[in-house]
């Protein structure tokens, strides 16, 4: 159904088939803190879930329960990348680039960081890659973990909670059932513009 996407791996209706809601709560767990989970579709496969269980296919928790877990994974995710960048922030920093690991992301995400503070926790919710990495350099960085706490309590619960009831009420519309596809890769181009927002000042900045 969505191969415009990416991979059919990647495919979230094909993940969610397979793997149900333990399958989306490991996602959203991955792609929030873990180096490795930056590729996922964390966005598009919410936005899926909430269709699906709107459509009762494949999925038939009631919407409160879908939402309560996927964020709960989604700050859970965070906690971790928190941890993880706390302990091994410093080596990180000075790991060279592999296949899975690439520094202009977590560069990316320590700008992020620096430019939006505290908010950064919530903001990056939105942002894909950015979101894998900022509670990890939120960690190293040593930001007061009350604080983190706070942001990523309201951030997981925003995006978790938010795209999925989105998904779940324009997957009511016909239009929208009709053209999943290319609504999931709008919603994809959407999260990315952020990005290419910043990468746009950034270089007219250099510039100047």
């Amino acid at each position: 159904m969505t191969s415009a996407l990416g991979p059919s791996f990647l495919d979230p209706e094909r993940l969610i088939s397979t793997f149900g809601l333990i399958g989306i709560l490991a996602i959203v767990f991955a792609e929030s803190g873990l180096l490795i989970g930056f590729f996922l579709p964390g966005d598009s496969l919410l936005f899926t879930a909430g269709l699906l269980v709107a459509d009762g296919t494949y999925l038939h928790q009631p919407l409160w329960l879908m939402c309560l877990l996927v964020s709960v994974a989604a700050v859970a995710g965070d906690q971790f990348g928190y941890f993880f960048g706390r302990r091994f922030g410093p080596a990180l920093f000075r790991r060279p680039d592999s296949r899975l690991f690439k520094q202009e992301n977590l560069t990316k995400a320590r700008e992020f960081f620096a430019k939006y503070g505290a908010r950064s926790i919530v903001l990056a919710r939105f942002v894909p890659i950015v979101r894998t990495f900022t509670p990890i350099v939120a960690g190293a960085s040593h930001m007061h973990y009350r604080t983190f706490l706070i942001y990523n309590l309201i951030g997981g619960t925003l995006w978790g909670s938010g795209v999925t009831v989105l998904g779940y009420f324009l997957g009511q519309i016909a239009f929208v059932k009709s053209n999943i596809e290319f609504i999931l890769i709008g919603i994809v181009v959407l999260s990315v513009i952020p990005i290419g927002v910043e990468l746009l000042r950034s270089r007219r900045f250099s510039r100047d």
